[in-house]
Order: structure tokens, then C-alpha cells, then sequence
């Protein structure tokens, strides 16, 4: 854990942490667009979208910079970090809409996983068959 914690206050880790930061910050700003776009319009549908794509890799940025500053005994930086993760969650599981592009992708993503996964079929020759 000291390692994590050293790599985090380190230049690298430092640089990584604050592209995560500005993402999660642009996740909750299309969050608040979202909020006050009107239902079905193309606003809307871009900024759900975009809160949707980036919500859970916000979480997880949100988790590891709780974790890190956990390791350096920041009590006051870890209650932001989980209010902030919270917060992020709840909008994600409590705000379905029908404006965004992932609404039924789930099924279509599946089947062509499915398709491209699936053993390639068996071909006989003409002639053994006959």
C-alpha cells in the first residue's frame, strides 16, 4: 500500500490522477446538462449519452483516489471522494431516461459478441456428400 501511495504523490501518478479528476468532473457537468435539457431533445440525448459513458469510469477514478488518499490518512479528502462517488451512483441508477444512445444496446452488443465468438461453421465438400 506505501507503494500505491508513493506512486500517487509521485509526478506519473499525480498527472493520472488529475486526468481522472477532470473526467469525473466532465461526467458530473453533462450530469447537470442533462438535468435541465428538455426530455427528447437532442441536448438531452448528447448529454445523457455522454454522463452514461463516462459514469462508470468516474466511479472507479473516484474509488482509487479515495483509496489513495485513504493510505495518506486524508479523512477530509476521502469523505469528499465517497460523497462525490455517491452522488455519481445514485444519478446512475436512479435517472433512467429513454434519451440516450446505449437505451437497448445491452441486447444488440450481446448477440454480436455472441456471433463473432461462435465457431466458425463447418463446410463439406460437395462431393462427400453425395
Amino acid at each position: 500500500m506505501e507503494s500505491a501511495s508513493m506512486f500517487a504523490g509521485s509526478l506519473p501518478g499525480l498527472i493520472l490522477m488529475d486526468l481522472g479528476q477532470a473526467m469525473v468532473v466532465v461526467c458530473l457537468c453533462f450530469d447537470m446538462v442533462r438535468a435541465l435539457s428538455v426530455p427528447r431533445s437532442h441536448r438531452r440525448f448528447v448529454a445523457s449519452t455522454i454522463f452514461r459513458t463516462l459514469a462508470v469510469p468516474s466511479i472507479l477514478v473516484m474509488g482509487v483516489s479515495v483509496l489513495a488518499k485513504a493510505i495518506q490518512w486524508s479523512w477530509m479528502d476521502v469523505a469528499m471522494g465517497v460523497l462525490v462517488m455517491v452522488m455519481i451512483i445514485f444519478r446512475w441508477h436512479h435517472d433512467k431516461d429513454e434519451d440516450n444512445w446505449w437505451k437497448g444496446k445491452g441486447k444488440k452488443l450481446a448477440r454480436w459478441a455472441r456471433k463473432q465468438l461462435a465457431p466458425p461453421p463447418v463446410l463439406t465438400p460437395a462431393s462427400a456428400s453425395a
